[in-house]
């Protein structure tokens, strides 16, 4: 299901969730500029913002903002240390903004 639409539906039923979003990509990116990703308090998630290598990271950022009502911003590529721990060796960088949203 579309993120966005999966989204509306569980902030519909009174669900805690969060949006992240591709805001910047620099060299080679897995997911482009506007991919979205919908994570609900449990830790469900629908849509991807890397194709696999950076959601669980996205995941767990999408629970704290949810938990703090605070955005994040969120970088990862191949200079940084945590981009290899999550597996993102595609050589590029990828910014992610995660907003929690509420119904």
């Amino acid at each position: 299901m579309d993120p966005l639409t999966q989204l509306k539906l569980w902030t519909a039923a009174g669900e805690k969730a969060a949006l992240a979003t591709v805001i910047a990509t620099w060299g080679s990116s897995p997911r482009p500029v506007g991919s979205h990703m919908a994570v609900r308090e449990s830790g469900d998630f629908a849509g991807s913002v890397s194709g696999g290598c950076i959601e669980g990271a996205v995941v767990e950022a999408a629970r704290e903002a949810i938990t703090s009502g605070r955005p994040k911003l969120l970088e990862f590529g191949v200079s940084n240390e945590a981009a290899w721990e999550v597996g993102l060796a595609c050589g590029g960088r990828v910014q992610v903004f995660v907003e929690p949203v509420t119904s």
